[in-house]
């Protein structure tokens, strides 16, 4: 996968509809989550800080797999998620990646094709993955 073209796929909430097409031209994080799993909650904090301190380069993308809504709705508001993010309960999204354990985030370029990917948490807040991601 990594070097082809990002699978397409359009998921809609109570809150919002988001296209991951329209999104081109941004670099995005594409993070596969869950509220009740302990390593996206860990990494949350950091994804927070990524899309602060590069917002005007990099656009944060979580799809959130939560089948409870309220329980989405309440870790979002707990931990100030300042990034765009929309519940997929039907796991449809993140199973055209072949994602089924969590987190699981897909970094794709302007152009929409898949430069890397990462099992489990990440601090995004390391030089390395700064210095990478500003460099696409």
């Amino acid at each position: 996968m990594i070097g082809k073209p990002a699978p397409e796929f359009t998921v809609k909430d109570s809150d919002r509809s988001v296209a991951l097409r329209d999104l081109r031209g941004k670099i995005v994080v594409l993070n596969f989550w869950a509220t009740w799993c302990p390593p996206c909650v860990e990494e949350t904090p950091s994804l927070v800080a990524l899309q602060a301190q590069m917002k005007d380069r990099v656009l944060v993308f979580g799809v959130s797999t939560d089948q409870n809504e309220a329980a989405y709705h309440r870790f979002i508001k707990v931990y100030n998620v300042n990034f765009l993010t929309v519940r997929d309960s039907e796991q449809n999204s993140n199973r055209l990646y072949g994602t089924f354990a969590f987190p699981e985030t897909y970094i794709i370029d302007r152009e929409g094709i898949l430069r890397r990917k990462f099992i489990g948490p990440v601090d995004w807040t390391k030089p390395e993955i700064i210095e990478y991601l500003s460099k696409l």
